[in-house]
């Protein structure tokens, strides 16, 4: 399910199936996109941010068009414990590669792949950008 921003409209929380992953996309051209994010954020249970969250930057192809300071971005990934991912959407296998590698988070959130609990996962993550 896509959303523009959060809260979710609650009529039709009855219909709406759980929510595993949370994936924030930010678009590093435009800071009305990281605003947007920012914004949403308020609306998310805390323990979402364990494991179950994560942030999307598109759009890094063109960096030198960036609306967005890298140091906002970073701050994200600290302050929320939530790992970042980057991907140009232009380019077919890249966003292949990055719809798989969401799908694999899904699956480990989802509770789908024995012996990898989201918290975990995302410790991984956050430990391989750290360096």
């Amino acid at each position: 399910h896509i959303a523009t921003s959060l809260p979710l409209p609650s009529e039709r929380d009855h219909l709406r199936p759980r929510i595993d992953l949370i994936a924030f996309v930010i678009d590093i051209k435009s800071k009305y996109s990281l605003k947007n994010v920012e914004a949403s954020l308020a609306y998310v249970d805390a323990s979402f941010f364990l494991g179950k969250v994560c942030f999307l930057v598109t759009g890094v192809g063109r960096m030198n068009y960036c609306g967005i300071e890298m140091s906002a971005i970073w701050k994200l990934r600290d302050v929320y414990r939530s790992p970042v991912l980057f991907c140009e959407l232009e380019l077919e296998g890249i966003r292949v590669s990055t719809a798989q590698r969401l799908l694999q988070m899904l699956k480990i959130c989802a509770g789908h792949v024995p012996g990898v609990s989201a918290l975990y996962f995302s410790s991984l993550m956050r430990g391989s950008a750290d360096h």
